[in-house]
Formats: structure tokens, sequence, C-alpha cells
């Protein structure tokens, strides 16, 4: 049975702390407030993750890594008999997040917890304790555990449930120059696209008994992944 969701201030709190917390909160402390306008630009194939989550009536989706709530909103709009979670490690973040669920009127809708993406308890965060669908927007490339956060995604996922990824790719179809620079500008903001993906999301899937779906977007600028599990684990 589905419950309320809380607020989106709600576990504001519990805040987890840390190098990495503050490093994210120094970096995201004053773009929070343009991120949205700048990052719409080059941030492609959110928008066809967002539109294939397709969650079941009254299902439950997680956000790892939620930023500003952007996707949160335009994934409870799209899809409204559902409810939605997200979490992030920016308590900076987390303030633009749940702005942008109040001004959208989705407080009942779309609950908010700080907490990292490789190391968190969703009962005590949400009083749940798995999700029907689980995504991860464009952070799988800022966070060093990478891995673990995929584990802890897969982790938390109901029977039958899926994973879905968009990130950063290897831009193998794009010019050697703008390949060069883009990596140079990333690496100002601790973004490191990861060449292993396909890889090591396929080895997740077959240990669980899953499959994978992946696909490079825009000549490899970016990669989308969806990792189904069996509806009964083995």
């Amino acid at each position: 049975m589905n419950q309320p969701a809380k607020s989106a201030s709600a576990n504001a709190a519990s805040r987890p702390s840390g190098h990495a917390r503050d490093l994210m909160d120094a970096i995201y402390r004053r773009q929070r407030f343009i991120y949205d306008l700048t990052r719409k630009y080059y941030l492609l194939g959110r928008d066809r993750l967002i539109e294939r989550l397709d969650p079941p009536q009254g299902g439950r989706v997680l956000e790892l890594g939620c930023g500003t709530g952007r996707n949160l909103v335009l994934a409870a709009r799209r899809f409204p008999d559902a409810r939605f979670y997200g979490i992030d490690l920016s308590g900076e973040m987390l303030k633009s997040a749940a702005v942008s669920v109040s001004r959208a009127s989705l407080q009942d809708r779309v609950a908010l917890a700080a907490g990292d993406a490789t190391d968190f308890d969703p009962m005590r965060l949400f009083g749940r304790g798995d999700f029907d669908r689980v995504y991860i927007s464009y952070s799988l490339s800022m966070i060093p555990d990478w891995r673990g956060a995929v584990e802890a995604g897969l982790a938390v996922l109901a029977p039958g449930g899926s994973l879905h990824i968009v990130d950063f790719g290897e831009q193998e179809g794009l010019p050697a120059w703008f390949r060069r620079l883009l990596r140079r500008w990333l690496g100002l903001f601790h973004v490191h696209p990861r060449a292993e993906m396909e890889s090591v999301l396929g080895a997740a899937a077959h240990m669980r008994g899953g499959s994978l779906e992946f696909e490079k977007l825009y000549r490899d600028y970016a990669r989308r992944a969806v990792i189904h599990l069996p509806r009964r684990r083995r």
C-alpha cells in the first residue's frame, strides 16, 4: 500500500556529513540558481529517460542525485498516479529542489531527503524499503564510487522493477577537438564520464538474472541504460 509522501522539506536535519557533501555544496551554493537554465543545453537525454520510466499505477519512483528537483517535477507531472522520492548529497541543491516541488504544488507526491547515493536507508528516509523504478540522471559521472551507486539503486528495486540511467558517453562519433574541450570543461566540475558503464551494468544485470538495454545517443554524446529485474529475484 502506498503511504503519503513526506513533505518536500522532510528529513532536512538528516544531512550526511563529510568531504563529499562539502564539495558538492561548495560547487552548487551559487550555481543552483542558474543550474537548470544552463544545463538544459548539454544534459541531453534526460527527458527521454523520464518518458520511458512508465511506472505502474500507484508505483514508487526514486531518483538518486535529484539536484534541483527538475526531473522529479517533470516525472511527477507526466505520471500523476505515481509517488516520487529524491535524495541528494548537497543540502544546497535540496533547497532548490524543495522550492521547485513547492512551486509545482507537488508536496503531497514528492518527498526529498539528504542522502548518499552509494549508502542510504530508504526505510529511515522515506518509511519504505523498495521502489518500482529508480533512476540516475547525470550523477554517476560525479560520484567517485559510481559502481556503488548502481549497486545501491539495484538493492532497493522491487521485483520486476527497473533502474534507469542517463549520463555522458565517450563522444566516439564527435570530433576529437570537441571531445577534448568537453572533457576539460567537465573536469572543472568534477565530472568524469564512465567508459566502463555498459560492461559494469551488463554484469550487474546478469548477476541478478535481469537484462540490460543500452543505447548511445547523439553520436555517443550521452548514453542511456535500463536494467530490468525479473519479477522474482533469483
